[in-house]
């Protein structure tokens, strides 16, 4: 039987709880947060909104994200903008280039969390 979707992100970090608060803060993500307001919340889960998931292996020497780091995530976004503003406005340093955004493709903007960890955002074309 196949796999039927991703299950969990499990890392370690410094200061695990700080971590799992700035996540929930900052980008709604973590245990009792819920991309739906209707959707149920639960204490230990994410309740998200199924959709493409890219799982790619990169090579060693990629230099797509820090090579000190063996992971980037990526997080689809409803709408980058209001987002980027709302990070923006909590001090979070945002990376963006226009050579990153295709209309097929989506738009995309870069942040990192206190630990030092690449997130990817990516709002999908409509």
């Amino acid at each position: 039987m196949p796999v039927l979707g991703m299950g969990g992100f499990f890392f370690r970090a410094r200061d695990p709880d700080a971590l799992g608060l700035w996540y929930r803060t900052h980008l709604n993500v973590g245990g009792g947060c819920v991309a739906m307001p209707d959707a149920p919340s639960h204490d230990w889960a994410w309740q998200a909104v199924g959709g493409p998931l890219i799982f790619a292996p990169f090579p060693q020497d990629s230099d797509y994200f820090a090579p000190d780091k063996a992971f980037m995530l990526n997080f689809r976004v409803a709408d980058l903008d209001p987002l980027l503003d709302s990070l923006c406005a909590a001090g979070i340093a945002i990376i963006t280039d226009p050579q990153w955004d295709d209309p097929a493709v989506g738009r995309f903007a870069r942040i990192h969390d206190p630990e030092g960890n690449a997130i990817e955002l990516w709002e999908p074309p409509a």
